[in-house]
């Protein structure tokens, strides 16, 4: 993308710079074409339906079974009904029955003909307004920090100079006031021009012995007692006074500002963090409100009509207790062999998870300062039993998607960069990180960049993604199997329930399977039948 914005910007200056510019101009819609069509390609948006294609990407068992374990389709047409209360009654029944609840697609277009769109274009022009203005000040309040940071390390180093020429440490201070008679010789003394140590010494008024002398000699009182010419003593001794005054009345004037300016970096520091907060929502809300590029290509969008189409994906799940379902006493007609409840932590975790795909096309119709859409759902229901390895695979591939793109983008700086400023600003403003505290001080723009995780999590999903996922164990095959047949209930009750709550024609209660809690079971499948499920 970089080289080929680079084409672009060459072209468009080729464009100014001579006459041939319809040439030019061929060349620019040529590129931005290629442009636009390697974007498309390698676009991180995960869109409906991809959240199933990871699943059978990562997970042997599906990439050969090719399929969710369960599925069901359910089209619900109502031009006149609202949308909002149907994803509603879904969202609260997955909650209570499915376990955890995580939204992982969100996109969104509109006809460009529709009131609905220009209204979302104006709202995301003004976040991404409030948020620029406020970058603009954090770049400021940066570079400033960036500044103090250089004047503060200047600060330490002369500051050592004089650590040194206190210490205890006879060598150590020899060698710290020559570093500061040196400094004063070259920041001060030399203000005097000719009559300057350095010009007196190595001009034509013959002071060789000068310079030496003077770094050599402590304090006016021993000059006396050196072997040296009358003039040399005369010119010495208010040097030696001058120097020690300056070196008292400098090192409290240093330290003094030092401490000012430390004081001063932290509060911009606060600034800095403080103005990154407030930009934060207005960076996440302009990315939200961004139109999806491939649905706006859906045959339903025609320009002059006023539509919208909406895609949302739940995946929920909840965890298989091993232990709970080895026992003699079948709990809801699942069970595992009593020998595994000794073996439970031996076996990798399972979960039931349930993909719930949305896709809804609606009419926008404006009410008061708000749109409700009425119009069609079309929603899937799919039942998967995944092992932790392959759910968090599958975390990974999810968070590799643009969903937080844009706050990496804006931070403009990379991790490493940020993490070096990070340790700057902890060792000048005496920051240490304490290993026991639960709760570790954040860097200049963690609150900013999406939330990391450990590095133990990091390099698993980096050895998964080499080596790949291994395959389940002849044990762990009945504990997925546990896994699928508890998805699948989970799937057709949702299904189920939605069904009757809306009055549609659905499974009959009771019926050969029977019921829990008066909602009929799920259809007996090949594994229902191989463990003895009921």
């Amino acid at each position: 993308v970089r080289i080929l914005g680079g084409i672009i910007s060459y072209q468009i200056k080729l464009l100014i710079r001579c006459n041939d510019k319809i040439i030019s101009l061929e060349l620019i819609i040529r590129h931005a074409h290629y442009s636009q069509k390697y974007l498309k390609k390698n676009s991180l948006i995960i869109q409906m339906g991809e959240v199933d294609n990871i699943i059978q990407d990562v997970s042997p068992y599906y990439k050969k079974k090719k399929e969710a374990s369960l599925s069901h389709t359910l089209v619900y047409d109502s031009p006149s009904e609202a949308l909002e209360p149907l994803y509603f009654f879904i969202l609260d029944l997955a909650n209570k029955t499915a376990g955890s609840v995580e939204k992982v697609v969100d996109n969104f277009a509109s006809s460009p003909g529709s009131g609905h769109f220009s209204e979302l274009g104006l709202k995301k022009s003004q976040m991404q307004d409030q948020a620029f203005k406020l970058m603009g000040t954090i770049n400021g309040i940066l570079r400033s920090v960036l500044n103090l940071i250089y004047d503060l390390k200047e600060f330490k180093i002369r500051l050592s100079h004089y650590d040194a020429a206190n210490s205890k440490n006879k060598p150590v201070a020899e060698a710290g006031v020559l570093a500061l008679k040196q400094i004063w010789m070259d920041k001060v003394d030399v203000l005097r021009g000719q009559g300057s140590i350095n010009a007196l010494s190595s001009g034509n008024l013959q002071f060789v012995t000068l310079r030496d002398a003077f770094l050599m000699v402590e304090d006016p009182e021993k000059v006396d007692k050196m072997d040296l010419n009358e003039r040399v003593k005369r010119l010495l001794k208010p040097r030696i006074l001058e120097f020690l005054e300056w070196r008292k009345r400098s090192e409290g004037e240093l330290r003094k500002r030092y401490e000012i300016e430390k004081t001063y970096l932290k509060s911009q520091v606060d600034g800095l963090k403080l103005q990154a907060r407030w930009a934060k929502p207005y960076l996440k809300a302009a990315e939200k409100l961004a139109q999806n590029e491939k649905l706006a290509e859906d045959a339903a969008m025609v320009t002059a009509f006023n539509t919208v189409l909406l895609q949302l994906t739940l995946l929920t799940k909840k965890g298989v207790g091993v232990e709970e379902a080895a026992t003699k006493t079948r709990k809801d007609g699942l069970t595992l062999p009593e020998e595994f409840k000794k073996m439970a932590k031996k076996f990798r975790t399972y979960f039931e998870v349930v993909v719930i795909d949305f896709k809804f096309t609606g009419i926008p119709s404006k009410v008061g300062q708000h749109y409700v859409f009425g119009g069609k759902a079309e929603i899937q229901f799919k039942g998967y039993g995944l092992n932790q390895d392959e759910l968090d695979l599958v975390k990974a591939k999810l968070s590799e998607s643009d969903l937080d793109y844009a706050l990496k983008l804006v931070q403009g700086m990379t991790d490493d960069s940020l993490a070096q400023l990070k340790i700057d600003l902890e060792e000048l403003l005496e920051e240490k990180k304490k290993e026991e505290e639960k709760n570790e001080s954040k860097g200049l723009f963690d609150f900013m960049m999406p939330k990391k995780k450990e590095e133990k999590w990091e390099d698993k999903i980096k050895r998964l993604k080499e080596k790949g996922i291994k395959k389940d164990s002849y044990a762990e095959a009945f504990v997925r199997n546990l896994a699928i047949a508890g998805a699948m209930n989970t799937t057709f009750n949702i299904y189920d329930i939605l069904k009757k709550a809306y009055g549609m024609a659905s499974v009959p209660y009771g019926g050969d399977k029977g019921s829990v809690f008066g909602v009929a079971k799920a259809p007996q499948t090949d594994i229902d039948r191989a463990f003895g499920f009921k």
